[in-house]
């Protein structure tokens, strides 16, 4: 009588081969000796595949719990993300919650109640972003072989919620101006320490982390007029441009000795955050604007704004930046060359985004594109621009009405 197929022999023991529930091969060692045993072992398998089940599951070793998890995790996590100690807080708010939980115990059920209760507490972003390092994890869990494909498949099934990212504020040039020059030193305090900052992240549009903690060796290149970012959000190496007025502000800040930092204290420390720095600069920062045809101006030196150059109606002077975060200068950046004309591919790898849809909030602000699109369309059909089409339909309509 012959073998059946799907038993082969590696030295002494047997062992058996078989299509698991997704058509996946699966080998396993019977660990038997004799082939009769061993067949009646992938017999048995076959038929546990077809009842649905998955016999690779028995293959795990131990019963290890979410805390366990949460543990290598973070050692295996710090280094390889930039982002890694944002995640870190998430890592922790998820251990508190399931941390004596077996990985085999999760189920989508548990997973969407622990959803449900933090959607009361928190923004849909913070839900979303926890949601997605839990998933994370048990990708992880299943490769380091510590819980199964069906564990994994249980959390994957929770979708994430529905998030509103329509806010997007930005300056105006004279209020980008306006920041800058508050950005000094007075009498009682100084914030003169961030206006090469605040001018770097507006010609530049990186993240507050990506600039101070920039180093002269390491990062900047002011022969070739580059910023050269070994570590960005998304793991990938990125060169940025920088225009004169970026280089002219950092080569008026003074190196310190005994410091690799760009932006650093009077001690020669970098600075960890900018943040009431920040937030006191725009509170103080002035300028003018027209309540009519919202023309801008910096702030004058008379008493009062006066009138209007354009339309001639009463300026108002404004005071304090609000609703406004440092992050918000790199949309200020992008949103600037939008509305210059720049094309959004350009706009999506100056800001390093792997894909156009995080660069496409930006494309309302740039209507002209659209309509210079069927305009070519118009030159090709016809050889008339649709504006020459336009006023040729208005004389023709002027001359049946005359």
């Amino acid at each position: 009588m012959g073998r059946a197929k799907g038993l082969y022999k590696r030295g002494r023991i047997w062992w058996i081969a078989y299509a698991g529930p997704v058509g996946r091969i699966i080998r396993e060692s019977s660990g038997k000796t004799n082939s009769r045993d061993a067949e009646v072992l992938l017999v048995q398998r076959k038929k546990e595949v077809q009842e649905g089940k998955d016999p690779s599951a028995e293959k795990v070793v131990g019963n290890h719990t979410f805390k366990e998890l949460a543990e290598h995790y973070k050692k295996w996590g710090d280094g390889r993300q930039r982002g890694f100690v944002t995640k870190k807080y998430h890592i922790e708010h998820l251990t508190g919650v399931f941390g004596n939980v077996p990985l085999k115990s999760f189920t989508t059920m548990l997973v969407e109640e622990w959803q449900t209760r933090e959607m009361v507490l928190r923004k849909p972003a913070t839900v979303n972003r926890r949601l997605a390092t839990l998933k994370h994890m048990f990708t992880k869990a299943v490769e380091w072989v510590w819980t199964t494909e069906e564990s994994l498949k249980r959390v994957r099934r929770v979708k994430l919620l529905a998030e509103n990212n329509r806010r997007l504020r930005y300056l105006s040039p004279v209020e980008s101006q306006a920041l800058l020059d508050v950005c000094t030193k007075y009498a009682s305090y100084d914030l003169s320490h961030l206006r090469p900052i605040v001018t770097t992240a507006i010609n530049t549009g990186m993240r507050k982390e990506e600039i101070l903690s920039l180093e002269w060796d390491r990062h900047i290149d002011l022969r070739n007029g580059l910023i050269c970012l070994d570590k960005t959000k998304n793991g990938e190496r990125r060169e940025i441009s920088i225009n004169q007025t970026v280089i002219g502000a950092l080569r008026g800040i003074v190196r310190r000795i005994g410091s690799p930092y760009v932006f650093v204290d009077q001690q020669g420390r970098r600075y960890k955050d900018v943040k009431r720095s920040f937030t006191t600069a725009c509170s103080k920062a002035e300028w003018e604007r027209c309540s009519s045809c919202n023309y801008e101006r910096g702030k004058g030196q008379g008493v009062t704004p006066g009138a209007c150059p354009q339309c001639g109606s009463e300026m108002k002077r404004l005071k304090g930046i609000k609703d406004f975060h440092f992050h918000d200068l790199r949309h200020t950046f992008a949103s600037q060359l939008v509305m210059a004309g720049v094309d959004i591919t350009t706009v999506k790898e100056l800001l390093g985004h792997k894909t156009l849809t995080m660069t496409l909030r930006y494309a309302h602000l740039s209507p002209k594109h659209k309509a210079q699109a069927v305009d070519l369309l118009d030159r090709v059909m016809t050889g008339k621009a649709t504006s020459q089409l336009l006023h040729s339909h208005k004389e023709k309509e002027a001359m049946l009405n005359a």
